[in-house]
């Protein structure tokens, strides 16, 4: 198993230092130190894997050059932080403009990212506080937290807690929130015709 850097370290120094052989473990840099997220259970990828399948779909339907990679880091605007969002849209007429895609797999503008998703583990409070923030400092459009499992604080999801998407689109430099539960339909300004409940996404994780 690799070991966490112990030390303040830049996002450069953590791009290079990252494994690339890496299979059970990913790793994220937060406000310069080294995180270990834990690792995904069954369901949690089945929701991904769902998500990613459906946000495809429509972006073949209405012919967009947009593409999902299977692994992209978001570099913080405002601290020495990368995240690796479960799922990232990324918009490929802009990927000429990122100075760190082609090497790094990184992306920097906002103008490059319409759209990131985090489906909630263990380390919720890190949805729901930190990315939530960083992602609003820069400017991406609009940002899904997907509580399948209402994993997440009842502050976030409510009392009684109950499976939750939360949207959020930016308005004037601010995240604006909806939330989704059971056979509501969700909105979103990026695919404003995808036709996706948050019942449908939350069952995506039940194996038949």
């Amino acid at each position: 198993m690799l070991q966490e850097l112990p030390i303040h370290i830049t996002v450069n120094q953590f791009l290079d230092w990252y494994p690339t052989n890496l299979i059970q473990f990913r790793y994220e840099l937060h406000n310069g130190f080294i995180k270990q997220m834990p690792p995904p259970t069954g369901d949690h990828e089945l929701v991904i894997a769902f998500l990613v399948k459906q946000i495809l779909l429509e972006c073949a339907r209405l012919s967009k050059p947009l593409d999902i990679p299977k692994m992209g880091f978001v570099q913080s605007t405002e601290s020495e932080s990368a995240f690796l969002p479960d799922v990232l849209l990324l918009n490929r007429s802009n990927l000429a403009n990122e100075p760190l895609w082609r090497d790094k797999s990184t992306l920097t503008l906002k103008e490059s990212i319409p759209l990131v998703i985090e489906v909630v583990s263990t380390n919720w409070r890190d949805d729901y506080f930190t990315k939530l923030g960083q992602y609003e400092a820069i400017g991406i459009p609009e940002y899904w937290i997907v509580d399948y499992a209402a994993l997440g604080g009842r502050k976030f999801i409510g009392n009684p807690k109950q499976p939750t998407i939360s949207i959020y689109s930016l308005l004037e430099g601010e995240y604006q929130i909806k939330q989704f539960r059971n056979a509501e339909p969700i909105e979103s300004q990026t695919f404003p015709e995808l036709k996706l409940t948050a019942e449908q996404i939350s069952q995506s994780a039940v194996v038949n």
